[in-house]
């Protein structure tokens, strides 16, 4: 189980403090898969990145009662937006690498993933389409062999059909004992995907609710953000309202 408590974290500026999380308590049990949503600015990226360490915090972040440090990280894996592959490696000797690095790394696993996306294995990373370089960075996330597999806005730049086909795809791979757990702002299209869904709203944890438990009570999960987020569909009218009022002044 990964466990977070009372997890803080504050940048500080020239001017001061800025408290990004604010005492985040959250459970992962084996075998999940969760949702990590939330506005720009709420925290999603500040609590993966804490998680993984690499970021200072205040609090407990524990896995299966342990600290995570350099006897147990490999238990955990990382897809970012922010790409943390070697560039001017091809993908096999990203798998090379892995696999000397991780006894755990599932080669049969990267091969059909490598298939799937139809990304050519004999070519430097750095020479893919930003959807490719973000499909690598999955797929590596994937096959490390990790128990925990953090994903930070992961599907950006691929099209609707390559996301859909994938959740498919990632719902038939997973082992039972491997938690996934997605930040991302596609919130109606991971809804059947997910089974659990987590909402951050200014560093806290403003909801978190099974799919189940929106599925008895006869709401969808965008039903459910729009009001834990207290949306307010009549900001739009009211912004236009007061844009056409000052035209109409001038």
């Amino acid at each position: 189980m990964l466990e977070i408590k009372s997890l803080r974290k504050i940048y500080y500026g020239k001017t001061g403090g800025v408290e990004a999380l604010k005492h985040v308590d959250l459970k992962m049990e084996p075998g999940e898969i969760i949702g990590l949503f939330g506005e720009n600015g709420a925290g999603k990226t500040t609590l993966l990145k804490s998680i993984l360490g690499f970021l200072d915090y205040q609090g407990e972040i524990l896995l299966d009662g342990e600290k995570i440090d350099r006897s147990n990280i490999a238990r955990l894996s990382y897809a970012t937006c922010e790409h943390s592959f070697f560039p001017n490696l091809t993908p096999e000797e990203h798998r090379d690498f892995y696999k000397m690095h991780f006894h755990t790394f599932r080669g049969k696993r990267f091969a059909a993933l490598m298939d799937f996306f139809e990304l050519p294995g004999k070519k430097a990373v750095k020479h893919y389409s930003v959807g490719q370089k973000n499909q690598f960075e999955v797929i590596l996330a994937l096959c490390q062999g990790a128990e925990y597999i953090l994903m930070d806005e992961p599907f950006a730049g691929n099209d609707v059909f390559n996301r859909e086909d994938f959740y498919k795809v990632l719902l038939g791979i997973l082992e039972p004992e491997e938690t996934i757990f997605l930040s991302t702002h596609l919130i109606e299209e991971v809804e059947h995907f997910i089974g659990r869904a987590v909402l951050l709203r200014q560093g806290r944890i403003a909801g978190d609710i099974t799919t189940l438990e929106l599925e008895e009570q006869g709401r969808t999960l965008m039903d459910y953000v729009r009001e834990v987020w207290h949306y307010r569909p009549d900001r739009v009218n009211k912004a236009f309202f007061s844009y056409t009022a000052e035209r109409r002044d001038l």
